[in-house]
């Protein structure tokens, strides 16, 4: 088991080349943005990866973390720079990220083992998926989604994630409360956000950049704010007057998303993916 590093242990401000691979103590840079927490002595490394879902369904938070804690959740999470924040600044709440491509958890993975994180794991997996078959009704504090692809081949827009089936899970997967981040920069995909999400959460649009990370949570939006594109945020607490046989008959007479996206931004859906 890793051991705590040691107290006079200071990390440097300063930031190495990422390509220049670990320096112990140093602080990474993305787009010009450094990405939260220091890289410790290999000694203190951690194992972030869930390799396996449970062969038997749901999760059990407690025997995944160790612990008993508020759980955290980021679907479609890329390299994790969202989590690695929450993970540093909240350390009494527990995170799980999951994205489907294994080259962003391999890089998500990398960078929590490095800063010694035992409050996350990374996973990859169909988002909807782990949301409908491993994560247990009423156990998540709160669920993230930053930049749900828009899919612009009319053949797969089936695969776009937010979705009124996906909103009833998201409302039944969170405690009573809980709460619901959502954040894109396809103003179509925001306009559909805006017109199924209060069906199933009191949201509300967030315009201003978030307060503890005012240059950007993810990848992707950073990535979009230097191109000038505006970002949409929203968020809003699972409607506690709301049951889940209501919720679902809602989520069943709903439309699904199927608005034309801006193909402008295929190019940035690219650069974000890798």
């Amino acid at each position: 088991m890793p051991r705590r590093p040691p107290r006079n242990f200071k990390p440097s401000r300063t930031a190495p080349v990422e390509s220049e691979g670990p320096k112990v103590g140093k602080h990474e840079k993305e787009f010009g943005v450094p990405i939260p927490g220091a890289i410790l002595p290999q000694e203190y490394w951690t194992q972030t990866a869930l390799k396996e879902w449970p062969a038997d369904g749901l999760l059990n938070w407690e025997e995944l973390f160790g612990r008993k804690a508020p759980v955290v959740a980021d679907l479609g999470c890329g390299n994790g720079r969202y989590l690695l924040g929450s993970s540093l600044y909240r350390p009494q709440f527990d995170h799980l990220g999951v994205d489907i491509l294994p080259v962003v958890i391999r890089y998500a993975r990398r960078r929590g083992n490095q800063r010694g994180f035992k409050n996350l794991r990374f996973a990859v997996g169909e988002e909807r998926v782990v949301l409908e078959k491993y994560i247990p009704p009423g156990s998540l504090h709160e669920l993230h989604v930053y930049h749900p692809q828009p899919y612009y081949d009319p053949g797969e827009i089936h695969k776009r994630q937010i979705t009124p089936r996906f909103l009833w899970l998201a409302h039944r997967a969170l405690e009573p409360g809980g709460l619901l981040v959502l954040q894109t920069d396809h103003p179509a995909y925001w306009k559909y956000m805006l017109q199924v999400a209060p069906i199933f959460f009191e949201f509300q649009a967030h315009p201003e950049p978030w307060e503890d990370a005012p240059r950007g949570r993810t990848r992707r939006e950073i990535l979009a704010r230097k191109r000038g594109l505006q970002i949409f945020r929203g968020l809003g607490r699972a409607r506690k007057d709301l049951d889940p046989a209501e919720a679902q008959r809602r989520a069943e007479a709903l439309p699904p998303p199927v608005f034309n996206a801006d193909r402008r931004l295929i190019e940035l859906d690219r650069m974000e993916r890798v």
